[in-house]
């Protein structure tokens, strides 16, 4: 009887120390996810921190575009304020773009070189590579130079995101820019950026 309880306390001993060295190998590995975790965690945050509001007098976000700021209409650009960007800030960066149009993202504006010092661009912007105060226009995906408003097929309504961006930087890009080249020029220069939205439907 003696002999069977030792062997069962033996028995008890092994399990419980096998159990303690499984607990000790998977420690390591756990840690190893949970680091793997924060860094993608990270990584996913390390976009800017801070946000620029657009606003426009001519509509509100999620509301329909004035059909005079489309093709529809005398296709002019809508009047645009922002909030104030962050210390560091020297140009802003303008894209206007369409999401659902039918062969993928259409860009209808890009304007960039946008001195810091400015707080909104009064309607009718004109369709000239520079502007007055040194911002450049480059090519949209109609193939002209500045806006371009928006112009959907006939149906259910289109977004139209006008994105801003604060950028720490002077971009030196060639004439006839699109906005492919537009968005690589930007990357690791935007310190803060916002965006407005509107829709129209034909």
């Amino acid at each position: 009887m003696r002999r069977r309880n030792v062997k069962l306390l033996l028995l008890g001993l092994f399990l419980c120390c096998a159990a303690c060295q499984r607990s000790r190998s998977n420690a390591p590995a756990q840690a190893n996810n949970a680091n793997m975790a924060n860094t993608e965690n990270a990584n996913s945050n390390t976009g800017p921190s801070v946000s620029l509001p657009v606003t426009s007098t001519a509509f509100k976000e999620g509301e329909l575009i004035p059909v005079e700021f489309t093709c529809t209409g005398a296709d002019k650009s809508p009047p645009l304020a922002w909030g104030d960007v962050p210390t560091g800030t020297k140009t802003l960066a303008l894209i206007l773009e369409d999401p659902d149009a039918p062969r993928g993202t259409f860009a209808h504006w890009l304007l960039y070189n946008l001195p810091a010092t400015a707080k909104e661009l009064p309607a009718d912007v004109p369709k000239q590579e520079t502007l007055n105060d040194g911002a450049h226009q480059g090519k949209n995906d109609f193939g002209h130079i500045g806006y371009n408003g928006p112009c959907p097929p006939p149906g259910n309504p289109h977004r139209y995101y006008f994105r801003l961006y604060a950028l720490n930087a002077d971009l030196n890009l060639p004439s006839n820019v699109t906005r492919d080249d537009l968005r690589r020029a930007t990357l690791g220069h935007i310190l803060a950026e916002g965006a407005l939205m509107g829709r129209f439907k034909r």
